[in-house]
């Protein structure tokens, strides 16, 4: 897609894998935040993590495990939080503890059986090493979240200021949760061999942040996460490349130095200030 403004075909794919994980993953940080969710983040990073140890254990393609066991696991929040009488952060909580127990199993059995597994590439990432495929697909899954987020937009800034009373509205809140988890899920376990299980947390959460110091209102926060992101990013590949960073790592780290100075500079910190 790039490969005519970038020749070098490593860095060209980097990028562009990071900016469709990046766009993916901001957008429905946004979401997630404003509904107080951001467990969903780090519950769906470690069910695509435990979904591709399994695909390893048996042998078996790790990525689509890893959206199979994410999908399961999305599957699920909706009817154990319903049939144990439970809030979705309890839930959220009991399913990243299991996620992450079957991994941690799976990786230490295969590793005392001595099967050479490492798992590095799905703890934090790698960028240098993609298929063209992967990153077809992180680019359907980008495009399919700003769909969603353009489909049901009423639908969802209702569900973030109230779920019951939008309920009580006549919104389809059950459909548009699903669905979001659905997307989560498949967004999460697609970015998992780009950004890692353990640091694809910060996608999803960091730019929602970063724009939520500066916006005050929910189509400015859709539109200022995915740029902070995609910057970011963008900033990240290059430098990790031009000085020899690892570069999932380098970008989670600006991000954080970006989101401290967000919250230095932020408008409404002066604001609440001047109140007081």
């Amino acid at each position: 897609m790039l490969e005519p403004l970038i020749q070098n075909n490593v860095v060209c794919h980097a990028l562009e894998a990071m900016i469709f994980a990046s766009i993916a993953c901001s957008i429905l940080g946004v979401i997630i935040s404003r509904m107080n969710l951001s467990s969903i983040g780090f519950t769906m990073s470690h069910a695509a993590f435990a979904g591709a140890a399994i695909g390893m254990f048996l042998e078996r393609n790790a990525q689509v495990a890893a959206v199979v066991f994410s999908m399961a696991v999305a599957a699920l929040i909706g009817p154990v939080s319903d049939k144990a009488k439970m809030a979705a952060d309890a839930t959220l909580g009991v399913l990243f503890a299991m996620s992450m127990a079957v991994a941690i199993f799976l990786i230490s059995y295969m590793e005392y059986m001595g099967k050479g597994l490492s798992a590095s590439a799905l703890l934090f990432g790698d960028v240098i090493s993609l298929y063209r495929e992967e990153i077809y697909a992180l680019a359907a899954v980008c495009c399919l979240t700003i769909v969603f987020v353009l489909a049901f937009y009423k639908e969802v800034s209702a569900i973030m200021f109230n779920m019951k009373i939008a309920e009580a509205a006549g919104v389809r809140v059950k459909l548009v949760y699903y669905m979001l988890l659905f997307i989560v899920a498949l967004s999460v376990a697609l970015s998992l061999n780009i950004v890692g299980g353990l640091l694809i947390f910060v996608l999803l959460v960091t730019p929602a942040s970063i724009a939520n110091q500066f916006c005050f209102n929910l189509k400015s926060m859709f539109i200022a996460a995915p740029l902070v992101a995609l910057s970011v990013s963008a900033i990240g590949v290059w430098a990790g490349f031009e000085f020899t960073l690892p570069i999932v790592p380098l970008v989670a780290l600006l991000l954080t130095g970006v989101f401290a100075l967000s919250v230095m500079l932020s408008f409404k910190r002066r604001i609440s200030k001047k109140r007081y």
